[in-house]
């Protein structure tokens, strides 16, 4: 029997398309879900990856991912340079970047914070990719609110990834009209941070410690009613544009800039043409 695709008006085509991301990123949660506290996150990854691309399969777009599952975390997924969508002649283009499940150890254990996310947007004319794979396995990240932003804007003091840990949370306690000890600092868990972990608590913030879920960390400072203040760390560059992604359309910003885990993968990114980029942020 015959698939028949749904008559869809693209008249209003970016709203139409932008309900389709939407149901998609749905499908997969929802396919994930019956592996809540199961132990079992590539099952859970594997439902949300299934769900996910059939609702590309009814999509009439011709989506190509850069930026896909599979390399960081060795799992089942949907994969960089696969192609979605019905491909028929005429459909709008789209780079993609997804993560059916970011948070599978979450999912498996029954906490919270997992998230599924897409990332899509179409290349500029004279553009060959709308959205960048970012080389290094890891990123460097400090993402803020919007109201870091507007006071930034307004007084002329300005944040840098690179800058005293000390320095950052004295602007952005003014920011967010708050003493620097009230401030909530969220980070993955992780031995690398040890240092900053350091810095921070010197410096009189408090943090919120996470096992996973890099993703929906990075955005809970844009969010209005999280308490997180700011997010920093060392975490997955694929989850980093994700990231970047959402926190532009909540109108908060995100820096990052590549860290290479040892002095091997700094060669390798030397000797692949990414020198200049590794100080870029």
């Amino acid at each position: 029997m015959a698939l028949r695709l749904p008559k869809q008006d693209y008249r209003d085509i970016e709203r139409i398309i932008e309900f389709d991301f939407v149901r998609a990123t749905e499908a997969a949660a929802l396919n994930a879900l019956r592996w809540l506290g199961r132990g079992d996150k590539e099952a859970a990854d594997a439902a949300a990856c299934d769900a996910m691309r059939g609702m590309f399969d009814l999509m009439n777009i011709c989506g190509e991912v850069v930026i896909g599952e599979g390399i960081k975390d060795n799992a089942p997924g949907i994969f960089k340079g696969e192609q979605l969508g019905t491909w028929i002649p005429g459909s709008p283009q789209f780079d993609i970047a997804i993560d059916p499940i970011d948070g599978t150890t979450n999912i498996s254990k029954g906490a919270p914070n997992s998230i599924s996310c897409i990332a899509a947007a179409s290349p500029e004319e004279g553009v060959k990719v709308a959205l960048r794979d970012i080389p290094s396995f890891y990123m460097s990240k400090l993402a803020y609110g919007a109201r870091v932003i507007d006071y930034m804007k307004k007084r002329g003091d300005s944040l840098h990834i690179d800058m005293p840990i000390a320095e950052m949370l004295a602007i952005v306690a003014r920011a967010v009209d708050k003493r620097v000890q009230d401030m909530a600092v969220m980070m993955l868990d992780r031995p690398r941070h040890k240092e900053i972990v350091e810095q921070i608590r010197a410096a009189g913030a408090s943090l919120r410690m996470i096992g996973d879920g890099d993703i929906a960390a990075a955005i809970a400072p844009s969010l209005p009613d999280s308490d997180v203040d700011l997010y920093m760390g060392i975490g997955g560059s694929p989850e980093a544009v994700l990231a970047a992604a959402g926190i532009k359309s909540l109108g908060g910003d995100m820096q990052s800039k590549m860290w290479p885990r040892d002095e091997k993968e700094r060669k390798k990114l030397i000797a692949d043409g990414y020198e200049k980029d590794l100080d870029r942020v």
